[in-house]
């Protein structure tokens, strides 16, 4: 009965529909008919029944009455998915248009240019880069600038100005070496903070205000001593010798109580001739002490490498071309063995 009541009030609803949607109607139903002939054994729907589908909802929004073999929602995900592999296809087919996409070499260079010149913008790294050869325009230059960290590390531009002073700047200090005959001596020196050359030398058993005077201006004699001069606060290094440093033309800089980090380049030649010279051998006098420090200076000078100087030696070692596997490597002993020095033999 439930049927027969169904059947007949779709014959009465399609008797007041137009000739175009019985038409669609009923192309739907037979393709769902083929469809289901088609899936025997049962299978899953082909791409055309697909595409049929998603093309009917396109052009009849009464396309869900007739559906039966699978839920709307069903053919609105079909039509969705096909939406994205036409995109997809077009993106890949299509021409790339608008500015060449720079690479991620060029980004780099970029952000380090930002961050070793902090007062640079984009004009100024642009030119850069168009003197390296990038074709980049400055529009795109300014929008990676802008993306670039602006907080450069605080530890390189502190290096970066001590660099730019460091060649008016000397430093003083003492240190103390216990001896076989004479107790302890002090030994006095002066090091310049450019190429870390240790200006002047000097061992006494009796440290006073016009023995250091004397030393100063023996280690500048007539040649322009550096603007500033860093000292400790050590009770020898009194008015008197404050009075010379300003008379030699360099003006005496004290460092803080209990600080000496703000003496580090002192501080740090101090640790260097212990551990290379003092800490392996016996002192027996100050004028043995005077001629092992002789000796030191002038391997410090001369072949020891520093970090802080590129891996150079203050006054300079020309670096040996790359030598033939043939040639032979010699040893230079220095300090008495305890280092040495290697070169190529001629």
């Amino acid at each position: 009965m439930f049927v027969r009541l169904r059947h007949l009030l779709g014959w009465v609803v399609s008797a007041f529909r137009s000739r175009e949607e019985l038409l669609l109607e009923t192309l739907a139903l037979r393709q769902q008919l083929l469809a289901l002939h088609a899936m025997r054994p049962r299978h899953r729907l082909s791409s055309v029944d697909k595409l049929f589908w998603v093309v009917l909802r396109k052009v009849w929004s009464g396309w869900k009455r007739s559906l039966l073999l699978v839920t709307p929602e069903t053919v609105v995900r079909w039509h969705r998915t096909g939406f994205r592999l036409y995109w997809s296809w077009i993106s890949r087919a299509r021409k790339v248009v608008g500015r060449k996409p720079i690479s991620r070499e060029v980004r780099d260079l970029i952000f380090r240019m930002v961050a070793e010149n902090p007062t640079w913008g984009a004009p100024r790294i642009h030119g850069e880069l168009l003197k390296l050869g990038f074709d980049i325009s400055e529009r795109t230059v300014s929008r990676w600038v802008k993306r670039a960290s602006k907080s450069p590390d605080p530890a390189r531009r502190w290096l970066v100005f001590l660099r730019n002073h460091r060649k008016a700047i000397a430093a003083m200090d003492f240190f103390t070496v216990p001896t076989l005959t004479f107790g302890v001596l002090y030994c006095f020196f002066v090091i310049g903070h450019d190429r870390r050359k240790i200006l002047h030398c000097n061992v006494t058993r009796q440290p006073s205000a016009l023995w250091i005077a004397q030393q100063l201006r023996e280690a500048w004699g007539y040649e322009q001593p550096q603007r500033f001069l860093i000292f400790d606060r050590d009770a020898k290094f009194s008015a008197d010798v404050v009075w010379t440093a300003q008379q030699n033309g360099t003006e005496p800089v004290r460092t803080a109580f209990r600080s000496p980090w703000q003496n580090g380049i002192a501080e740090r030649w101090v640790g260097s001739v212990r551990r290379d010279l003092l800490d392996h051998v016996i002192v027996l006098n100050q004028r043995h002490l005077r001629r092992l420090l002789k000796e030191y200076v002038r391997y410090y000078h001369e072949d020891r490498t520093h970090l802080g100087l590129g891996k150079d030696a203050p006054d300079g070692r020309v670096a040996a071309s790359a030598p033939p596997s043939e040639s032979q490597i010699i040893s230079l002993p220095r300090l008495g063995g305890l280092h040495h020095r290697y070169a190529v033999a001629a």
